[in-house]
């Protein structure tokens, strides 16, 4: 299992090198101390690496208070502590500030670089290295787009004028447009409009398309073609995840370089030289906190 990433760092734990702490909770169980539970719950951390984080004082309960190698297990309580990664791989293309203010910063995402930490990611986040770069502990995303996707994402300077920002998503009252590079079929007939029912497929990481109600929907249409490629318009209604890229792939044009639309048993590593051709392109808004209307646009293209 993962290790996920609390938004909200406990009193006693603050941020470090632009990373917040970690958050478990306890489950009602029978562990003779916390130590025994956390080894079974994160199979892949030795004792070892435990025992140095309570040390360190890298380890405390929801009180802030410290937890010990011999601390006795209670239930129906969360657990904060730091993550470390010994061989975190090196994301090798740059994000780029396209704008800050008080209340926004709008950040340039490249191919293959996570927007959070997860997994086997943490300073090679978005997030950190922003937090990094700006010295703006509290930065928090405001929406999200896929690590394999390149182009705009937005973030809260403040984490309480958060939810004023993500508001404007859950209205649709943001307007999206992404660029993708796909197969051309002489036969089919743009623009057109793809709504279907997506659920989580196995294994968890990739969506599928379902008989059902539609729970979403996108706008496509054809900006260009060149030999058997053409370059896409994609206008997102809703904001499914992987939304583009299952739609794209049950219409029969999946995104240039997906590994994993059309599914495969074994999604391929990353290879830096053929990043999925999906870019979140430009974003539009009016400003809940100041009321003006602001529009951004990516600085990256894709080629084909």
């Amino acid at each position: 299992m993962t290790e996920s990433v609390n938004g909200l760092p406990p009193h006693g734990l603050s941020t470090r090198d632009g990373v917040g702490p970690s958050c478990v909770g306890l489950p009602a169980g029978s562990w003779p101390t916390i130590t025994d539970f956390l080894i079974e719950r994160f199979p892949a951390i030795p004792r070892e690496v435990w025992l140095q984080r309570m040390q360190d004082g890298l380890v405390v309960d929801e009180f802030g208070s410290a937890v010990t190698a011999g601390r006795a297990y209670r239930g129906h309580m969360r657990l904060y502590y730091y993550r470390a990664l010994d061989d975190e791989p090196r994301i090798p293309f740059n994000e780029a500030v396209l704008y800050q203010d008080e209340h926004l910063v709008v950040a340039d995402k490249p191919h293959f670089l996570p927007v959070t930490p997860s997994g086997p990611y943490l300073q090679e986040t978005l997030l950190v290295r922003l937090k990094n770069r700006l010295g703006l502990d509290g930065l928090i995303p405001i929406h999200r787009i896929d690590r394999e996707t390149a182009g705009l994402v937005l973030f809260s300077v403040k984490p309480a004028e958060r939810d004023a920002y993500q508001a404007l998503f859950r209205q649709r009252s943001v307007s999206k447009h992404y660029e993708a590079i796909a197969p051309w079929r002489p036969g089919m007939v743009f623009p057109v409009s793809r709504k279907s029912r997506i659920v989580e497929d196995t294994p968890f990481f990739r969506q599928l398309e379902v008989p059902g109600a539609p729970n979403s929907e996108t706008h496509i249409e054809l900006l260009q073609t060149r030999g058997d490629w053409a370059r896409y318009a994609l206008r997102p209604v809703t904001g499914k995840k992987h939304q583009l890229r299952v739609h794209m792939n049950a219409l029969g044009i999946p995104i240039l370089n997906d590994r994993m639309y059309p599914p495969v048993a074994v999604t391929p590593d990353d290879d830096f030289s053929q990043p999925l051709q999906l870019l979140a392109q430009s974003i539009a808004f009016t400003d809940p906190l100041t009321g003006q209307a602001r529009r951004f646009q990516s600085r990256f293209s894709l080629t084909f």
